[in-house]
């Protein structure tokens, strides 16, 4: 029962980390593929994006080396770093659930008006023009600016805005309770006994 019950733990905790190492590797797949491609010029966003996929997968190296070696150590500070994500990252998904219209209006402007390679990305991709007016004189990324028939970026942001505020904080609270699984594996695993070790020593 004991060996059957360390056991379980053992793959559960590591089949979670392969888990996460996926995912880590997919973000920063998706990010160098978005700068490749010419989808994404922002440095600021591209390097975010890889810089969480980078910690995500020492995070859960870290944790998938522990759980195949009993490691004490590793897992005791595998267990602190995941509940600190875990605390982070549910509230920013409880904040992104529970942000009304015009909160969410004011972040989206705040962002474009802090980087001009954002706003050129955005005006390209959706084909618009200013955030909430329009320069005639000044510069703009989307084709219709050419031919005076654009709107403004504002609008349909707005669109879609709300629905991946949802997207993104659905996402979150789930890999959120995937963590705090992950803490709870760790700590009844690091305090089982290992049945292959000397059956007098408490690991």
């Amino acid at each position: 029962m004991g060996c059957a019950g360390f056991t379980c733990s053992k793959n559960s905790l590591c089949a979670l980390n392969i888990l996460y190492v996926m995912v880590s590797l997919l973000m920063i797949g998706i990010a160098a593929w978005g700068k490749c491609f010419g989808l994404v010029s922002s440095f600021q966003v591209v390097g975010g994006i890889i810089g969480v996929g980078v910690f995500l997968f020492f995070v859960a190296l870290a944790g998938l080396i522990g759980a195949m070696k009993h490691h004490q150590v590793l897992l005791f500070f595998y267990m602190i770093i995941l509940f600190l994500v875990f605390v982070v990252q549910f509230s920013v998904s409880s904040a992104c659930l529970a942000i009304n219209e015009e909160q969410q209006n004011h972040l989206l402007e705040v962002g474009w008006n802090n980087s001009l390679t954002t706003q050129r990305d955005v005006e390209k991709s959706l084909n618009c023009c200013g955030f909430s007016h329009m320069d005639i004189n000044g510069s703009c990324a989307a084709p219709c600016f050419h031919y005076s028939t654009c709107t403004t970026c504002a609008a349909k942001i707005q669109e879609h805005a709300g629905e991946v505020l949802r997207f993104v904080g659905g996402i979150g609270l789930f890999f959120s309770f995937t963590e705090i699984l992950g803490v709870w594996l760790t700590y009844i695993y690091r305090n089982q006994k290992d049945p292959r070790a000397n059956p007098s020593a408490f690991l």
